[in-house]
């Protein structure tokens, strides 16, 4: 698929056919995700995959602090990506130093270009994926064990799309940048 083409059609996907996506089709979207750029190639992302919809439902039912679209996404979809981000390695030198003032936030960065590089990739591969973001990193953590120096960065659902959904309205260029001489 072309890259703006497909830039331009990747929606969010909240609603998903009753169909499993093979394993074999997540490892090649994994394997083109790891090409996101990451702080001096550091690669912190990391992808956890869960199909077993009784650990789903007890994400829904517990971790997403009541939100409903993410609620109604995850007792449907067909598996659960919990994107995990290694800590103290983004934005850090090999001492522990900060390199720039925003010192380890900068893995949060280089771990949501994973996410977008990761749906983009999902999205060429005819499956759909939404990011969800509101979740108690925690509670998520009780439900699918999390390697000890890793954090839940996002959950993002994936399957094939059983919607269509329109582009919502885009800012235009001119409210968007801005050239300073």
């Amino acid at each position: 698929m072309e890259t703006i083409k497909c830039i331009k059609e990747r929606r969010s996907i909240r609603k998903f056919q009753d169909k499993k996506v093979p394993r074999e089709v997540i490892d090649e979207i994994v394997e083109a995700a790891a090409f996101a750029p990451s702080w001096k190639n550091t690669q912190v992302t990391r992808y956890m995959v869960t199909e077993d919809q009784e650990k789903m439902n007890k994400i829904a039912d517990s971790c997403v602090m009541g939100f409903e679209y993410n609620i109604d996404t995850l007792r449907n979809a067909p598996a659960l990506v919990i994107l995990t981000m290694i800590e103290g390695r983004s934005g850090l030198e090999k001492d522990g130093t900060a390199t720039t003032p925003k010192g380890a936030d900068w893995g949060v960065f280089d771990t949501g270009a994973a996410a977008q590089t990761f749906c983009l990739a999902a999205h060429d591969k005819g499956i759909g994926s939404v990011i969800m973001g509101i979740f108690d990193e925690y509670k998520v953590s009780q439900v699918i064990p999390v390697p000890e120096g890793q954090k839940v960065a996002a959950l993002i659902a994936i399957g094939y799309a059983d919607e269509d959904p329109k582009a919502p309205r885009r800012k235009s260029v001119e409210e968007l940048v801005t050239y300073v001489d």
